[in-house]
């Protein structure tokens, strides 16, 4: 049986303290969140590799890796300007690929 990697849009799913965290935000700061999570479930690639992978994130909005030494590793989607992020990891599985939601925080 030959299994092809499948591609967006992709799975999220959040640990429960992530969750409790988000559903935690005012409103308008879910709102943003939920802008960054529609964007990482429908590119390509949610950790942004290459030329044609830049994602249209909303305006004050980034991903970055963790750790530079680390790239495939964690990553962190920073929204409203740096003030609040998303910290996230790729499971990349030929079946049921995700991305994890691990850590919300807004400040």
């Amino acid at each position: 049986m030959n299994f092809a990697f499948m591609g967006p849009p992709w799975q999220m799913d959040w640990v429960r303290s992530a969750r409790a965290d988000h559903d935690a935000l005012p409103p308008p700061v879910r709102a943003l969140v939920e802008d960054v999570r529609a964007e990482l479930v429908t590119v390509k690639d949610p950790y942004f590799r290459g030329i044609d992978n830049l994602p249209d994130l909303p305006e004050g909005c980034w991903v970055e890796p963790g750790r530079s030494t680390v790239p495939d590793g964690p990553h962190i989607a920073y929204f409203d300007h740096g003030r609040g992020w998303l910290r996230y990891v790729f499971i990349r599985r030929t079946t049921d690929p995700q991305i994890i939601v691990e850590e919300v925080f807004w400040q």
